[in-house]
């Protein structure tokens, strides 16, 4: 049936005259940096988001280390990010110099919470980095108001959920919100990648930062441009970190599509929810009620210590799939002495040795997916 975790040629194919008129444009052009296709891209983002500000850099790990470095941290204060998620997050807080402060996520939306935040916090603590995991937004009301009391700044890692709504609680807490907001626009700055997987992605690497301040927009577009407004003239220690022109033009063509997109992954994961309801052994995803679901993974937990044999039977039947992640970020090396945990991380040890993500792409077939949810069903009572 020739099922794949995910089909970028096959989206291509349905784009192939688009992209490659984009394409050939900044090829004849001869703009290959900082072309046109940037600045077009980045407006709209910035109208596709809400964002009143959308830099454009070369990729979500850049927008990372540099969301921190606009935020003029120093050496040795801690930042918390949640210990269930890839490593982009905590590697950019130590490349800096900064602790990683690890805290474990809630079991059912793998997201991190504010109660898990307020563990981790210390008289150190500057930032938190909040990870909208596999498609859908953290509670950020209450992680926002836990920043305010505690005056601490909040960056999103938005790589995985661009284009879901966070809905807005009501008055006092946040008066002079609008009924929702998209994720990446909630924070002081958010941060996602147009890696080729992502639910928006380039044809090589790519990224963006977002905030909704001026200053802050002002000092990322700087750090990005090796700290300088004027050319040859360097206020800030900064980074070499663009999007290529070829991308941006890419980009554009793919983000006129990216609601299509997201109403294909949703109606696959309906179809995935309802197949598997009642399957003994399977938890399927539960979606929250503040937030809506992008799907940019489909990610069961399988019980009963079977998940890896599950992944082995669904492999010998054509179906591949992937752990993410399958270690939790407080068992990797590179973090042994440079890192604390905040909190006992049973959660995120849990998940890492139960989680299995299936096939979810925008060219998945309902055929596919009725092969899938067959053969799960017949492992499970076999």
């Amino acid at each position: 049936m020739n099922i794949q975790l995910v089909d970028l040629k096959g989206q291509y194919t349905k784009i192939q005259q688009e992209i490659d008129a984009a394409v050939l444009q900044v090829v004849r052009s001869g703009y290959y940096i900082n072309g046109a296709e940037v600045d077009t891209f980045a407006e709209a983002l910035r109208n596709y988001t809400g964002a009143k500000h959308v830099i454009p850099c070369s990729n979500g790990t850049d927008a990372l280390q540099m969301a921190l470095m606009a935020l003029e941290l120093k050496p040795g204060d801690e930042v918390i990010v949640p210990a269930f998620t890839y490593v982009a997050p905590a590697e950019a807080i130590g490349l800096l110099g900064l602790m990683p402060v690890m805290v474990d996520v809630d079991p059912d939306s793998f997201n991190v919470t504010a109660k898990n935040i307020e563990k981790g916090i210390s008289a150190k603590t500057k930032a938190i980095i909040a990870v909208h995991l596999f498609g859908q937004s953290c509670d950020m009301a209450s992680i926002m108001a836990l920043a305010k009391r505690n005056h601490l700044y909040v960056i999103e890692d938005n790589a995985q959920s661009i284009g879901a709504w966070y809905t807005i609680p009501p008055p006092p807490l946040y008066d002079d919100w609008k009924d929702k907001k998209q994720t990446g626009t909630l924070g002081h700055i958010g941060c996602t990648s147009f890696f080729p997987t992502k639910n928006l992605g380039c044809y090589g690497d790519g990224g963006a930062m977002m905030t909704n301040g001026d200053d802050l927009a002002q000092k990322l577009t700087m750090i990005a441009n090796h700290g300088q407004k004027q050319k040859y003239h360097h206020e800030v220690l900064g980074c070499n970190s663009r999007l290529d022109t070829l991308q941006a033009a890419i980009l554009n063509v793919k983000l006129k599509h990216l609601d299509d997109y997201t109403a294909a992954r949703q109606k696959a994961a309906q179809i995935y929810t309802q197949g598997l309801k009642g399957v003994e052994g399977i938890v399927t995803p539960k979606e929250m009620s503040f937030s809506t679901h992008v799907y940019h993974q489909y990610t069961i937990k399988v019980e009963g210590g079977k998940r890896d044999a599950l992944k082995h039977y669904l492999a010998e039947q054509g179906i591949p799939t992937m752990i993410y992640y399958p270690s939790p970020l407080q068992e990797q090396p590179a973090f042994k002495y440079i890192a604390r945990a905040g909190e006992p991380l049973t959660v995120a040890k849990e998940l890492s040795q139960s989680v299995l993500s299936l096939p979810m792409h925008t060219e998945l077939t309902a055929e596919q997916q009725t092969y899938i949810i067959d053969k799960i069903k017949k492992y499970q009572v076999g």
